[in-house]
């Protein structure tokens, strides 16, 4: 009798690495490959020059970030901004932990899901288009803000929302969690799943409503996912989002919302100077390490357990 032929079966460590190979190579392409125009930070980069006959400049645009007083001043500006619109998401960063909890907490299935698809298709939506719907609410003339509060006798002349540069920081903040917070607690409402539901019926017989069970085993059940994603979060101070900030900023409010990201493309792109923008490209990847090794830290100490 003929024998069946044996399946080859890889090991499971090599199945797990050829399912993260493809996100490996992805990361090396676009993440680690254009680590190469570092290079351009050490030269007086003209666009269209071959790199063999721009000035070797060594350090020079090093000495002159730190070393000119209003370079300087725009650098320390620009952190300010940075660190300032990232502490506001990291002091709210609980909403969207809570959010999930009480979208848990809807019983009426269709309602539920109702409101979870609502809150999670703003993030589809461009940051342009969400301009374009902040332009429709809070422009000048033709916003529908200004147009109610003057039909009803609040305002004489429209007031200019956009361009104010007034609680700016708060402003993108709250435009950040509408596009993102619908979809930032999907991963909070994984880990709700995951909780162990006996845990919730031995609660029920021992006397504890829906606020208790909420409160004693769904919010510990899911706090360490928070303290995870509030770590990665410490980790990325640095990464404020561009698009956003490009969109909205303007004459009277760069001051106040112009971020690492934006300074380094107003320099390189709008004001052609590849090389100096490089070298605060450089110098803030180096706070964004020391950042990373921070949270590692914080998360050793926090919950007993690295990232890395």
């Amino acid at each position: 009798m003929k024998q069946p032929k044996q399946r080859f079966m890889l090991e499971e460590k090599y199945r797990n690495f050829l399912i993260l190979l493809p996100f490996i190579v992805f990361v090396f392409i676009f993440s680690y490959m254009p680590l190469r125009g570092w290079i351009l930070a050490f030269f007086n980069y003209r666009p269209g020059v071959p790199l063999g006959r721009d000035n070797f400049v060594g350090l020079g645009n090093f000495r002159y970030l730190f070393g000119n007083k209003y370079a300087r001043l725009d650098l320390l500006r620009v952190l300010r901004n940075d660190l300032g619109m990232d502490m506001i998401a990291f002091i709210f960063s609980p909403i969207g932990m809570v959010f999930a909890v009480l979208l848990n907490e809807i019983k009426i299935l269709p309602y539920r899901k109702g409101v979870q698809i609502l809150t999670t298709i703003p993030n589809f939506i461009s940051w342009v288009l969400v301009y374009a719907i902040a332009y429709a609410l809070f422009s000048v003339d033709d916003g529908l803000v200004n147009k109610i509060l003057t039909s009803l006798g609040r305002i004489d002349n429209g007031i200019n929302w956009l361009y104010d540069p007034d609680h700016i920081w708060l402003k993108m903040w709250a435009w950040g969690t509408w596009k993102g917070l619908g979809y930032g607690s999907i991963i909070y409402i994984a880990a709700i799943t995951g909780i162990d539901q006996e845990l919730y019926e031995a609660a029920v017989v021992d006397g504890a409503g829906r606020f208790r069970c909420m409160w004693h085993i769904t919010i510990p059940g899911v706090l360490p996912t928070y303290f995870v994603l509030l770590i990665m979060q410490i980790a990325s101070l640095m990464g404020s989002n561009v698009e956003q900030l490009l969109l909205f900023s303007n004459a009277l409010n760069k001051e106040y919302i112009e971020s690492i990201g934006l300074y380094v493309y107003n320099q390189g792109i709008a004001g052609v100077r590849y090389s100096f923008s490089i070298c605060i490209n450089i110098i803030t990847s180096i706070v964004s390490i020391l950042l990373l090794f921070l949270a590692n830290n914080l998360s050793k100490l926090i919950r007993e357990e690295k990232l890395f």
